[in-house]
């Protein structure tokens, strides 16, 4: 689901989640008017859990308690890209939807965006690689980037992505030049 608003909010937290079954990212962005602070970003590590049943109970309970701590405005995921494995495919879809749950126990709105979305919103090139993204969010949130963290770049990226397509930059701007020629008090 994908909400535009013609007016962007003055005050508002995001979550964005990069779901997966081995590595989950997350990362939370603060807005305020017009600017966008990094609150915090990592990774949830699911490897060392010997059950699929037990990782989806770590992803729950982790992902509450990132609401429950940040008490973010709304929930941005990574939807599932297809892939040929119909096993990976569907552990991939529980995750995603253990995560949606949390955040539903909490009452928080959820959007998705698929990859496609998120590198095109954050790089202006859909087909951006993994660290493309993270070297753009580095620039544009101000924080030393590790490539250990890279599931973590790309929840940063879902909830950028989520702010952008809420209204924070004017439809008109197609790329990031014609964003800069549009809003040049944004860009430092």
């Amino acid at each position: 689901m994908i909400k535009i608003n013609t007016k962007p909010k003055k005050e508002s937290i995001i979550l964005g989640l990069d779901p997966g079954t081995q590595v989950m990212g997350y990362g939370l962005i603060e807005i305020k008017n017009t600017k966008i602070q990094l609150i915090q970003y990592g990774v949830i590590h699911l490897k060392k859990y010997s059950s699929h049943e037990l990782k989806l109970k770590k992803i729950f309970d982790r992902i509450t308690s990132l609401i429950d701590d940040y008490h973010p405005d709304e929930v941005a995921l990574e939807a599932p890209f297809f892939g040929k494995n119909v096993q990976s495919m569907l552990k991939l879809g529980r995750a995603q939807g253990v995560a949606m749950a949390a955040a539903l126990n909490r009452d928080i709105p959820i959007f998705e965006y698929s990859p496609k979305k998120v590198k095109q919103s954050v790089t202006g090139n859909g087909n951006a690689s993994k660290e493309q993204v993270a070297s753009m969010l580095q620039q544009l949130l101000k924080f030393e980037h590790t490539d250990k963290l890279l599931d973590a770049t790309d929840a940063l990226g879902v909830a950028l992505c989520h702010h952008f397509q809420d209204g924070a930059i004017a439809a008109s701007s197609k790329s990031w030049k014609s964003f800069i020629n549009d809003n040049p008090g944004r860009v430092k």
